[in-house]
């Protein structure tokens, strides 16, 4: 089930700092799952819901910056790392590869929650994202293979007539099409039927 409310997973292997970090995060507001190992956080089964994850850059069985390469392979909430070995070139391919931030122990509990609020904040909009193109490419789905075809001349500003004649059929076909192709990709203007093509990576065709 999809929640909107927002979820914390902290990975330490230090019991101590786990429940630290559960108790700050629940007087927050927040909900938190704790994991002892990288590898317990990878098979856990995860809530549907906006996410970030707190990760100690030392564990005992995969190291913090191996664990976050292969997550970067797949959709996996913003990291915040959290670490008591905390070094410069550590940190600096940490924020290379995109965490959000890198907090040396001990840290101030409010930059930790700061981070946590920004890391939500942006799997929050990729999660929109990546809804929205799924939403996007079911309605291009429902259009026919002539439809998308005829999309491609639209969207490159071919006029009716320049498209009939270019396929070999009726101006008033293609425009019989060119409603489909509005109405089925849910498009109020030429102008938003050509930036929803662009999101969906449709290449006009070429105008000769």
């Amino acid at each position: 089930m999809i929640s909107d409310r927002a979820v914390v997973f902290v990975v330490d292997d230090d019991k101590r700092v786990r429940d630290a970090l559960a108790s700050l995060l629940a007087s927050a507001g927040l909900d938190a799952i704790v994991f002892a190992s990288a590898t317990d956080f990878l098979q856990a089964h995860k809530p549907d819901a906006p996410a970030c994850l707190v990760l100690d850059l030392q564990l005992p069985d995969i190291h913090g910056l191996d664990l976050q390469r292969e997550l970067g392979e797949r959709e996996a909430p913003p990291i915040v790392f959290i670490t008591g070995y905390g070094d410069v070139p550590s940190s600096v391919k940490a924020m290379k590869a995109g965490a959000v931030e890198f907090l040396p122990k001990p840290f101030e509990e409010a930059d930790l929650l700061r981070a946590i609020d920004a890391a939500v904040a942006l799997d929050r909009a990729a999660r929109l994202k990546r809804a929205e193109h799924v939403e996007l490419t079911t309605r291009y789905q429902r259009l026919t293979p002539r439809e998308r075809e005829v999309l491609t001349f639209v969207v490159a500003g071919f006029a009716n007539k320049q498209t009939a004649g270019e396929l070999g059929t009726s101006e008033i076909t293609i425009g019989v099409h060119r409603g489909q192709i509005m109405r089925k990709m849910g498009a109020r203007s030429l102008a938003e039927l050509i930036r929803l093509a662009d999101k969906l990576g449709i290449r006009p065709r070429e105008n000769r």
